[in-house]
């Protein structure tokens, strides 16, 4: 780990974030058809800020044994392109090929549990070498069989040494709430931050999509409530109650009012392009993307459907 590296390259970020300007990147897991290489030249040639880096095998293997001398190329690729990064841990089969995401913190077993803190640790040492805003991770849902409380005592207290090792290296873990997870919301985060005793490295991953999908506040609302502990940005197109991660105009969101919310409350991190299902069309979302969110940040009419329909008791979809 070279935390010395990680605060020099967070600071020529912050430097770079004076306009006060968004910036935005797009995730490589839209981008899985593509070598990581070849990806990153894409977003830098779209003129793309950042990029969202999932840990997966087709990229950058965290479990691969050059793990630390493909992250140092990665970093030396990253600061020629001159792009940002953060870190996630989204990756559905890196850990175990039949189970999507798991094992989780959730599981039962504490040997599953150390594996997916073990993951998340690797993440951290990776983020501090290429200089990343944080690592982006997850609860996971709810195993069958254990009942809320013990699930929550059990993130808790499996999340906590990651968090003690996060704040060594200098890199703030985000916390996504993610549907269908045990932490789902925004007042989930909150329950988390007070079992925890409110650490300082723990922060918040917002996914605007979720936020349609199931938040009672309008996406502009939840970044505002988010903004004291706001570490990263996931954006896509999304309707009410339906958890599909759509391209923009596609689904219900009004785009500039969420990133003038996002500019207002001076967010200086990478508010990241989050479409894993339409990767087989990678290079095309990429390129339609951007476009649309310097538009919607500028304030120009964005098409967007407008409507906004009722939750139903179900969520509708899958989850990413």
């Amino acid at each position: 780990m070279n935390p010395g590296a990680a605060l020099s390259r967070a600071a020529e970020g912050t430097a770079r974030a004076a306009s006060g300007t968004l910036r935005f990147g797009y995730g490589t897991n839209g981008l899985t058809d593509l070598r990581l290489d070849d990806a990153l030249d894409l977003l830098a040639e779209l003129g793309y800020d950042g990029v969202g880096l999932t840990l997966d095998h087709m990229h950058l293997d965290p479990l691969a044994a050059d793990l630390a001398a493909r992250t140092r190329e990665v970093a030396r690729r990253l600061d020629a392109l001159g792009l940002e990064v953060t870190v996630e841990t989204g990756a559905r089969y890196v850990l175990d090929p039949r189970r999507k995401h798991g094992p989780s913190l959730l599981s039962p077993d504490p040997e599953e549990r150390a594996r997916r803190a073990g993951l998340l640790t690797r993440a951290i040492r990776v983020a501090a070498e290429l200089g990343a805003h944080a690592v982006h991770c997850f609860s996971g849902s709810r195993p069958v069989g254990t009942d809320e409380s013990t699930a929550w005592h059990r993130f808790a207290d499996a999340l906590a040494p990651v968090l003690a090792y996060a704040a060594d290296a200098g890199v703030p873990l985000a916390v996504e709430p993610e549907p269908g997870h045990l932490l789902a919301t925004l007042g989930d985060f909150h329950r988390l931050r007070g079992l925890l005793g409110d650490p300082a490295h723990l922060g918040l991953t917002l996914d605007i999509g979720h936020c349609q999908c199931l938040e009672p506040l309008p996406p502009a609302d939840c970044v505002r409530a988010a903004a004291p502990w706001l570490r990263h940005v996931q954006i896509e197109d999304m309707r009410r109650g339906v958890h599909e991660h759509l391209p923009f105009g596609e689904g219900d969101i009004d785009f500039p009012a969420v990133l003038a919310a996002l500019a207002a409350t001076g967010y200086r991190g990478l508010t990241v392009v989050e479409l894993p299902r339409h990767a087989h069309a990678g290079p095309h979302f990429a390129e339609r993307s951007l476009p649309f969110l310097r538009r919607a940040a500028a304030g120009a009419s964005a098409p967007t459907r407008g409507a906004r329909g009722a939750l139903p008791d179900g969520l509708e979809g899958s989850p990413v």
